[in-house]
């Protein structure tokens, strides 16, 4: 039987010169309806990332703060240009994932005025699937200043309510997913402490691609011999969690001081 392949590997980007902030409004492109109502607390927000936005304020953050990305297996965008080009090609064209900007309410911004409060650190939902009533929370980066503080309890808590309570309230998924890489402590301790459950160790998950970061080193003849590999830890916090016990676990972290 005759066939063919007609995939070609798509052409290099230039990242410095590529400068699109997508539609003007904004569509986010997700397969999951979103109330904002139901994403902000007393003191956070959770709003879509408009690439226009916040997009210059969230790469200045990652420019100065290496830290933020030591443990992703994707190196930091070397431009504003590489940032949106993420955005747009990993963000809203794939209608499976969604952005948020987190805002912190107790702290207005001196430049955005019309904003909730400042732009605190970024957040995603990926991979939605409704027709398993599933999605994994992810690409979590709290900025410095907010840090240990009631930031990511309240943004993590917020997605988590969202996701997990039944219709209308939220979109009543079954199942949460939250993916760290393995040693990367702080990651695993704030899943731990919201609620999720451990499941295992997804063994040489990524390629890493940031010279920053350290993993085990591929086998003789490997396609990608510079690239180290990277283990997931994956944890989940399912439906019947969030109805024994999670959504109270999670209400505590929401209102804590």
């Amino acid at each position: 039987m005759a066939w063919t392949n007609s995939h070609r590997a798509p052409e290099l980007v230039d990242f410095a010169g590529y400068a699109d902030y997508g539609p003007d409004p904004y569509d986010i492109n997700f397969c999951c309806s979103l109330d904002l109502s139901a994403l902000e607390s007393e003191r956070v927000k959770l709003t879509p990332f408009i690439p226009r936005e916040h997009a210059p304020i969230y790469f200045d953050q990652l420019t100065q703060h290496v830290a933020l990305s030591e443990y992703y297996s994707a190196a930091p965008p070397s431009s504003l240009g590489e940032l949106l080009y993420t955005l747009e090609f990993g963000y809203r064209q794939n209608p499976h994932h969604t952005a948020f900007a987190i805002l912190d309410k107790g702290r207005p911004s001196t430049t955005h005025p019309d904003w909730s409060g400042s732009l605190a650190g970024f957040v995603a939902l990926k991979d939605a699937a409704p027709e398993d009533l599933s999605v994994e929370l992810g690409s979590l980066r709290v900025f410095p200043d907010f840090q240990r503080t009631y930031v990511t309890s309240n943004a993590v808590g917020l997605l988590l309510r969202f996701c997990l309570e039944r219709p209308p309230a939220g979109l009543g998924m079954r199942r949460v997913a939250w993916g760290a890489t393995a040693g990367h402590a702080a990651s695993v301790n704030a899943a731990l402490r919201m609620g999720f459950k451990a499941e295992g160790v997804t063994r040489w998950h990524k390629v890493v691609y940031n010279t920053s970061k350290k993993g085990a080193a591929p086998r003789e003849g490997d396609p990608l011999p510079e690239n180290p590999r990277s283990d997931s830890a994956v944890f989940s916090l399912c439906a019947d969690d969030w109805e024994e016990g999670g959504r109270e676990l999670v209400q505590r972290m929401i209102v804590r001081k």
